[in-house]
């Protein structure tokens, strides 16, 4: 019976977003359930090309990526895949209308971390930023709004911006192991040999700025996706306030991370605010 392999399918891109992050899953877990399984699937998808790239070392990571890739395409014409992570994601893309120039914009970014490096423009850093965090804010966005288009586009240009400061956060906390683990550098004119003060303040005031504009999209998500949206933000600002307070060469040498007890009264925190009517 196929509605009982998605729901496994479904099970197992859960599992995946458990394993690989107790933040997210939490913030998910926060989502009304309607959409919480779809949510997972889009991770689910995104993680494991992730680890393709960043992880899977000792493997033909050009040949696992393309693999992967085709997969999904098999999978999305045949509407089914014996690869439950795809398969959970395809049954989301079509029933949340998420086009493909999302998928292919991120799976371009994905590819470009086997090949490059530095990303020494504004230019680059911009359009691997859109690939690898913004179309997933835009995924997500499109379970959110139900695939209704109107309202898409109306909170399009604030997913983004949630995306880019989430993937930023990542960045500036990943910085030793981005420059001395996978020998990336992503942000402009910045490395670890370089890296100081001035620096991470400048890439703080930027974050803070993509937080902002994001929050104003926040507030006018559907009341199924707000709170756990919300969630997700203030982690991810709280990690970005541990990183400003954090000496420059620290930041270099170690990484940051927010407490499970911290995580916990974030938590409470915020449900208190939203049902308060503050967000």
């Amino acid at each position: 019976m196929k509605q009982l392999f998605d729901d496994v399918s479904f099970k197992c891109s859960k599992l995946v977003t458990k394993n690989y992050s107790t933040s997210f899953s939490l913030a998910v877990y926060m989502l009304s359930p309607s959409i919480r399984d779809a949510i997972y699937s889009i991770y689910g998808f995104v993680r494991f090309a992730d680890e393709i790239v960043d992880s899977f070392h000792g493997f033909d990571k050009e040949e696992l990526i393309n693999d992967f890739e085709k997969e999904y395409y098999k999978s999305f014409e045949a509407g089914i895949s014996l690869n439950p992570i795809l398969n959970s994601f395809q049954c989301t893309v079509k029933e949340y209308n998420i086009t493909d120039d999302l998928i292919q914009a991120f799976l371009k970014s994905m590819k470009l971390d086997l090949v490059k490096s530095d990303y020494s423009s504004t230019e680059e850093y911009n359009e691997y930023i859109y690939g690898s965090a913004d179309v997933v804010g835009l995924m997500c966005l499109k379970v959110f709004v139900a695939g209704k288009t109107h309202k898409y586009e109306q909170l399009k240009g604030e997913a983004m911006r949630l995306g880019s400061a989430f993937q930023k956060v990542n960045f500036l906390r990943d910085l030793k192991e981005d420059n001395l683990v996978l020998n990336r550098n992503y942000f402009p004119g910045v490395d670890l040999n370089s890296f100081d003060e001035e620096a991470k303040n400048s890439i703080i005031k930027e974050i803070e700025e993509d937080f902002r504009v994001a929050y104003e999209g926040i507030v006018k998500l559907p009341i199924e996706a707000k709170f756990g949206v919300y969630t997700a933000y203030v982690y991810y600002k709280k990690l970005l306030n541990k990183l400003e307070d954090t000496p420059y060469h620290q930041i270099g040498t170690e990484r940051i991370r927010v407490s499970n007890y911290t995580k916990a009264a974030l938590l409470a925190r915020s449900f208190v605010s939203y049902k308060m009517k503050l967000v």
